[in-house]
């Protein structure tokens, strides 16, 4: 212990006798005996070249990007991440930083947030962006309180049922307790008009996605409009990727934005940690949720970043602040600043280009095999609803074992869609990838 503890034995020895033991060991007299200090069966000590090698083989035997062609999104998504932007995020003065309520000692941190807040703004066409949230779900969910906090008297939201199934259940965990009633999604198949007919004076906002679960793409402006004309505010959440190619929120009169953030420099990373995007019309300002960096002059008339608004914040108005969320995602809001300035506008076009091309190839091919059909739901991007002969477990267990990993079996969430699997294709699938998973489902 001494090794790693900066501690002297007679401090350790005042510290013992403060809190009334002989030693060490008298901390574990609760544990039975036998249990206690369990001899490690280590395997002979190995040369660093040789434990180097048995470890590359040992996690060689697992699945990861690298090794597998990966056709599965529903919200994670395997895009590819520039290596400029590990390095950076490893630099110790990001790496480490935490909370900058001191503006003095935080300009780089706070410098960074507020980039990454302007570079939303740009993308999105939103007046104003925060410093994040902890993922998409929960961004959508804050929006969803935003929404009734700037409506008053409004207690309901209405979601569409084609909104991430995750999202929509994360949102009913966050509105628990709170009387706020959601709806929409009572129907699992029903329209965006169907949802919008239920708006009344009781609707503080409608929450819809585009592209949608199943990768649809829709007009947001016509349902701006039905909202606006009820009264109610529209919630906005989208794919960052597809920005590069179809409408912003802002274009089409959004007054709230959300989206998840991680195909935008952050990997798979076993589900997290990833990244809530969160943006707004000025109008709302003061009531958006968690932390909004800005640009200011010291008394010396330099440039100088600080949080603004902090009226809003629960460290500061505790029971009356706008969300109870106390931190955010920075490091991955700093990935995804990195990425989108390492992308521009153009990078961001290509990839998203590159998507929508590859995906329209994958669903034409797979659309003429045997037993298989593509679903007509309009127009999409890079995800696509394909119906199979047989269970979808069934199909990505036989994929696996040629080095692919599958769709997502619709089923879990829509049970009257079985043998529906929702395939997403992105850069990183390239042509050749895609004819191998043709050509092994024709087989199969």
């Amino acid at each position: 212990m001494s090794h790693y503890i900066s501690i002297t034995e007679a401090e350790r020895a005042e510290m013992l006798a403060a809190i009334g033991v002989q030693g060490v060991t008298d901390l574990f007299a609760d544990v039975p005996e036998a249990l206690r200090f369990p001899e490690l069966k280590l395997p002979p000590a190995l040369s660093e070249i040789e434990l180097r090698r048995e470890l590359g083989a040992m996690s060689n035997q697992n699945a990861n990007a690298n090794s597998h062609s990966i056709f599965l999104g529903a919200g994670a998504y395997n895009h590819f991440v520039p290596s400029a932007v590990d390095q950076i995020l490893r630099r110790s003065e990001f790496y480490t930083a935490y909370t900058p309520y001191q503006p003095e000692i935080s300009q780089g941190t706070l410098q960074a947030i507020f980039e990454y807040q302007s570079l939303i703004c740009a993308m999105t066409g939103m007046d104003v962006a925060n410093a994040s949230h902890y993922d998409g779900a929960t961004a959508l969910a804050e929006a969803a309180i935003m929404a009734v906090n700037s409506t008053r008297n409004r207690r309901t939201v209405l979601v569409a049922p084609s909104v991430n199934p995750q999202y929509r259940a994360v949102l009913r965990t966050y509105l628990q307790g709170t009387g706020i009633r959601v709806r929409g999604d009572e129907n699992p198949h029903a329209t965006l008009d169907e949802v919008l007919a239920l708006a009344d004076n009781t609707t503080a906002a409608v929450l819809v996605q585009s592209p949608d679960f199943f990768g649809t793409l829709h007009d947001l402006k016509p349902l701006v409009a039905r909202a606006h004309a009820a009264g109610a505010l529209l919630v906005a959440h989208f794919d960052p990727i597809a920005l590069g190619l179809f409408q912003s929120p802002g274009e089409a009169g959004a007054d709230l934005a959300t989206a998840e953030g991680q195909p935008l420099g952050i990997g798979l990373n076993y589900g997290g940690p990833y990244l809530g995007m969160f943006a707004c019309s000025e109008k709302l300002v003061r009531k958006l949720p968690g932390r909004l960096a800005g640009a200011t002059l010291d008394v010396e008339g330099r440039l100088a970043y600080v949080l603004t608004l902090q009226a809003r914040e629960q460290h500061i108005r505790r029971e009356n602040a706008t969300s109870n969320i106390c931190t955010n995602q920075g490091l991955m809001a700093l990935a995804a600043a990195v990425h989108l300035s390492l992308l521009g506008r153009q990078g961001l076009r290509r990839v998203a280009e590159l998507c929508y091309h590859r995906a329209h190839y994958a669903a034409a091919e797979l659309g003429k095999l045997p037993g298989y059909r593509v679903e007509d739901r309009g127009a999409f991007f890079k995800e696509f609803v394909l119906h199979c002969p047989r269970p979808v477990a069934e199909i990505n267990a036989a994929l696996r074992e040629h080095g692919i990993v599958g769709g997502y079996d619709v089923s879990q969430d829509y049970p009257d869609m079985p043998n529906a699997m929702l395939l997403c294709v992105t850069e990183m699938n390239s042509k050749a990838e895609i004819d191998v998973l043709v050509d092994e489902l024709r087989a199969s």
